[in-house]
């Protein structure tokens, strides 16, 4: 069954009644500056998930560069025998 109710984990329990009651809120308190905090909040996540796009991308790089890279030679085992 789908629930109406929306859950984070900061808010659980997060349904329509107080959704309201918060973007209430935010009007009172952002008033016309809501559009542009919305924009800045918008920049910030897409920067956000930018960098961890890349990353992400340089870690994957740098373990297909470990992958790809032979394994290194063990040295020469030392010799035991002292010429006795």
């Amino acid at each position: 069954m789908i629930s109406d109710v929306m859950t984070l984990g900061f808010l659980p329990n997060l349904g329509m009644p107080e959704m309201i009651v918060i973007g209430i809120v935010a009007l009172l308190i952002f008033g016309r500056r809501l559009p542009e905090v919305g924009r800045s909040l918008g920049r910030g996540i897409v920067e956000f998930k930018k960098g961890l796009k890349e990353t992400e991308d340089d870690l994957k790089t740098e373990v297909r560069r470990i992958d790809n890279e032979p394994a290194p030679k063990p040295d020469a085992p030392a010799n035991s025998s002292s010429g006795h």
